[in-house]
């Protein structure tokens, strides 16, 4: 007789959202190794294919997983290399450039507020652009001088711990098969079924999403860059990829991406506002593209969530974590969804738990029948 198949029930799903709260909460404590074990998962899900490739062809796991992180991180160093002279020599004009954008883009609102003051009278009584005209110098040089010192000396001081990431990233190509032994092996025998599909379910879900993330951020880079070539703005290629990788956090990377491009185009085109709002349509129109079809066909593939509960636990990660927990959010929810609902099946399958209790009791008469008198 065909058996009903378990369905996740209220308690399953409380269990299932106390877990990830809990362990955003334990990750936003321990960040510093959080951040680069997240990046050497990337990695890993990224070169996995390849290692898979190598060892298809004969080659052992501990070769193949030397031979790819290690090319993969020759070419970081080297692109490092070759982009230090560069950066060095930049370095010192970057905070004057980063005044200027900015002066720019408050230029950019001035010019806006005077024409909404002409041409709505609730705006004229405000007379914010008159305000904002007169301390644009001050405000682009207090805001340079004071965050970003400080955001480029936390940039400095991470550095160190991302390191760790290509690190991870060998021992997870290398030994990621053993762990899942080692976890497989610690399961009773009436479970291992179970359990194996598990260790697949969540392995699947970690490598669709990640491997999603890494086309959805090239696909973005690609349109958007595109996109600002088209319009004339400057550094279309790199100003594409920072703002695909600011997606990475939901809501807050998108506003402060879109922020980018229309501080770039308005100083690039101090004369033409139409330029901004040029930028800003290419970006809401990239932004509608990810949600209506790129992000479909990449990352909801990989989690199966209803869209309520997306959007709420965004934000009670962004509450519960910070920035952190906004980027951490959705694959940590997909992972223990897939823990939780297997083992809820596990532990409400009567037929898998008569099997463990048979299994328990033959094993007590093999062990206790020289005993026996």
């Amino acid at each position: 007789m065909r058996r009903a198949r378990y369905r996740s029930g209220p308690l399953v799903w409380l269990a299932i959202l106390f877990t990830t709260c809990l362990l955003l909460f334990l990750f936003q404590k321990i960040l510093w190794l959080v951040v680069p074990f997240l990046l050497a998962l990337i990695g890993y899900y990224v070169f996995f294919p390849l290692q898979q490739r190598l060892v298809l062809g004969g080659m052992s796991r501990a070769t193949s997983a030397a031979l790819v992180s290690g090319g993969a991180l020759a070419v970081a160093v080297g692109i490092v290399l070759l982009a230090f002279p560069w950066i060095s020599s930049h370095l010192v004009s970057w905070q004057d450039s980063a005044a200027r954008y900015i002066e720019g883009g408050l230029r950019f609102i001035a010019e806006t507020l005077a024409w909404a003051e002409r041409n709505y009278v609730f705006a004229a009584k405000a007379q914010l652009s008159d305000q904002l005209t007169r301390n644009i110098s001050d405000l682009g040089d207090k805001f340079a001088g004071s965050y970003l010192t400080a955001a480029m000396l936390t940039a400095a001081a991470w550095l160190p711990s991302l390191f760790l990431a290509p690190f991870l990233a060998f021992f997870f190509l290398r030994d990621g098969w053993r762990f899942k032994m080692f976890l497989s092996r610690a399961v009773p025998n009436a479970f291992f079924e179970r359990t194996l599909y598990l260790l697949d379910q969540v392995d699947h879900t970690a490598r669709l999403y990640f491997q999603g993330l890494i086309k959805l951020t090239l696909i973005d880079a690609l349109c958007l860059a595109f996109g600002l070539s088209l319009i004339g703005v400057s550094a279309p290629f790199v100003l594409g990829f920072v703002t695909a990788v600011l997606a990475w956090v939901p809501y807050i990377g998108s506003i402060l991406g879109c922020l980018l491009v229309v501080l770039v185009a308005a100083t690039d085109f101090p004369a033409d506002p139409a330029m901004a709002y040029a930028a800003i349509g290419l970006f809401i129109w990239v932004r509608l593209l990810d949600d209506f079809f790129f992000m479909p066909i990449t990352i909801g593939r990989s989690l199966n969530l209803h869209p309520l509960l997306t959007v709420v636990m965004i934000f009670v990660g962004g509450a519960v974590a910070g920035v952190a927990g906004l980027m951490l959010v959705l694959p940590l929810l997909g992972i223990v969804m897939v823990l939780g609902e297997t083992i809820g099946e596990i532990v409400t399958d009567p037929r898998l738990r008569a099997r463990h209790v048979f299994a328990k009791a033959l094993r007590h008469r093999q062990v206790t029948r020289d005993l026996r008198t």
